[in-house]
């Protein structure tokens, strides 16, 4: 362990001010070992106050994401007690998959400052500049064969939605199966992948953005997107409000399983802004157009036709008019 992380877990564990003496002999370092271990962790962002013949004392800790921060605020007992926080990934979903490959357990979190190469839906490539948005990805190892996986997607946009409405007061809501929009806007992303062998899945990894710190969208999506900082005017400490979208999906999942109860799906029905809407989607090579009339136990969206028939739709592109 480098001396600036002995050091870092020292402070977070000492109330008090501590003597740079006594951290030198609890870490069996120099003293001058113990001022450069300080200064890089002000260079970080650690905020620390110092008093003559009192020493050292943690007063803050850095808003953007980071390990010692975020550990010290989650309240789960699964998700995320094995961390991964990245620098720099190009896609976390893409990175939890290796881990995935590798017997990572149940609940293994994979969060990045800066994530270069992002996935969205149809193919999509997502990206945000460094530490203006929270991208994480979560590994799930559910017993259950891939048929029975449709609810997981829209239970974990309820998640997210239920986490924000309550972190940030928005009034939040989800553009189905997944998406988090706030008005109009698109807010929130969220892309599910699986690994599965015939009749069994061996893990699931759900991946989420949210716009948090972003003032400017490219002009191609401007019209789309928003943030936490466009819509309040205010910037978040990203690990405060990662502990609490975890927090939401550990509790989601500990009381549905992995589909919906008949309270996860009146509250999914109520918060989906997609419900009463005219709604275009293909089937083969057609387009048919229909009103969206409400969201089935699987997920699947119940689309009603101009001949009053009702038919489902679990997957593809679906454009919902007043809403990008």
């Amino acid at each position: 362990m480098k001396n600036t992380e002995k050091l870092l877990a020292l402070l977070i564990t000492t109330e008090d001010y501590i003597s740079g003496q006594a951290i030198a002999e609890q870490l069996c370092i120099s003293r001058q070992a113990v001022w450069k271990a300080i200064t890089a962790l002000r260079e970080q962002g650690y905020e620390i106050d110092s008093v003559t013949r009192r020493g050292y004392k943690l007063v803050a800790m850095p808003k953007h994401l980071n390990a010692p921060s975020l550990q010290t605020k989650l309240r789960t007992s699964m998700l995320g007690k094995n961390l991964v926080l990245l620098d720099e990934v190009k896609s976390t979903n893409d990175h939890l998959k290796m881990l995935g490959a590798q017997d990572c357990p149940n609940g293994t979190v994979v969060a990045a400052r800066l994530q270069t190469a992002g996935k969205g839906r149809m193919g999509r490539v997502w990206q945000a500049k460094r530490d203006s948005s929270i991208t994480f990805s979560v590994l799930l190892r559910p017993r259950m064969t891939p048929h029975e996986v449709g609810a997981v997607t829209p239970l974990a946009g309820l998640a997210v939605c239920k986490a924000l409405r309550d972190y940030t007061g928005l009034d939040c809501k989800i553009k189905w199966p997944n998406d988090i929009i706030v008005g109009k806007k698109k807010l929130v992303g969220i892309l599910t992948e699986m690994s599965a062998e015939f009749d069994a899945v061996e893990y699931l990894i759900i991946g989420t953005g949210i716009n948090v710190d972003q003032a400017v969208f490219p002009e191609e999506i401007a019209y789309k997107a928003t943030s936490l900082l466009l819509e309040t005017g205010r910037h978040y400490d990203k690990n405060d409000l990662l502990a609490c979208v975890l927090q939401y999906m550990e509790q989601t999942f500990a009381e549905n399983g992995f589909s919906f109860s008949a309270a996860a799906h009146s509250e999914y029905s109520d918060l989906c802004a997609t419900i009463g809407r005219s709604v275009t989607f293909k089937r083969g090579s057609r387009r048919i157009n229909g009103m969206a009339a409400g969201v089935s136990q699987n997920g699947e969206l119940k689309v009603m036709l101009s001949d009053g028939s009702v038919c489902t739709v679990n997957s593809g592109e679906v454009t919902i008019q007043g809403i990008y």
